[in-house]
């Protein structure tokens, strides 16, 4: 998958809450499915559903280790995610501080329109 499809299978895969438990489960270490079913009221079946889907998105990968068939997290998808988020994130934090600077002007103005004199350091007024 490549930039785009990579980010919408990633965040199809973190809309479901039993794939995002099942990440956190895995950021704790590998775990098999019969581990990674334990925790829920489904059967093996729809947990490997799950993990397919996790799968297909890149955020798990299988190994073999003898009889095992352990899963484990692979982070690059998520800090793929995150790095998307973060323009977002700037956004908000630009657009606050403009409201904190405009809630700042309207607080220097009093009921009647005029301009309020800053407060003298011992607190007399203007």
């Amino acid at each position: 998958m490549v930039g785009t499809e990579l980010l919408d299978a990633t965040f199809a895969a973190l809309a479901d809450p039993t794939r995002r438990a099942i990440l956190a489960r895995l950021a704790a270490g590998e775990a098999t499915v019969t581990e990674l079913a334990a925790p829920f009221a489904m059967s093996q079946p729809a947990i490997s559903k799950h993990l397919k889907v996790l799968e297909r998105a890149g955020l798990v990968s299988r190994g073999r280790d003898a009889q095992r068939r352990p899963c484990r997290l692979e982070a690059r998808p998520l800090r793929e995610a995150t790095a998307w988020l973060a323009d977002y994130r700037d956004y908000w934090a630009e657009s606050y501080q403009r409201l904190d600077v405009l809630l700042d002007e309207l607080q220097s103005v009093d009921p009647t329109g005029t301009e309020r004199r800053p407060a003298r350091p011992n607190g007399t007024g203007g």
